[in-house]
């Protein structure tokens, strides 16, 4: 059973959606193609709804990571195959130029993971021991981030939630 996607939707999009009685939940078996010409939208558009469900399919992973991972250029599971956890984490930081919380390199831990494995039944939290372990031999990047994710403006934005 899939669960639930979030997907942002505007009022203009949900009004599209209504008048042509598709619910939101049959959003996720579209082809980017068919999401455009069903909402009437870009192409862009489009491949970020596609992506935002293919990205939240992944159990405990939602929309606001998988916002990041749209925001990164990321609109496919398999743009990310091949690449490493810690890799992406870093380019991660890098590009919000803050430093995130643990949980967020555990968020891609488990990314990686299902990827790798089509394995649903891990969590985020299931990699805590292991980034620990491999922090503690290898550290982190000289050109990490120096301020924190809860001092950049989106964090203010976000209303103090983390990224999920």
């Amino acid at each position: 059973m899939k669960k639930k996607i979030n997907y942002r939707l505007t009022l203009a999009e949900k009004q599209i959606l209504k008048a042509k009685k598709v619910s939101q939940k049959l959003l996720q078996d579209y082809a980017p193609d068919e999401i455009a010409t069903l909402l009437e939208a870009s192409v862009q558009r489009a491949r970020e709804l596609n992506a935002l469900a293919e990205f939240q399919s992944i159990p405990l992973l939602g929309i606001n990571f998988a916002e990041e991972l749209i925001s990164q250029g990321y609109y496919k599971l398999e743009q990310l195959k091949g690449r490493s956890a810690v890799e992406l984490f870093n380019a991660f930081e890098q590009h919000c130029g803050t430093w995130a919380d643990p949980c967020v390199e555990d968020s891609y831990r488990l990314l990686i993971h299902y990827i790798e494995n089509r394995d649903d039944s891990k969590r985020w939290w299931d990699f805590t021991a292991e980034r620990k372990a491999y922090r503690e031999k290898y550290g982190f990047p000289a050109n990490r981030p120096q301020k924190p994710w809860y001092q950049s403006g989106k964090y203010s934005q976000m209303n103090n939630k983390q990224i999920d």
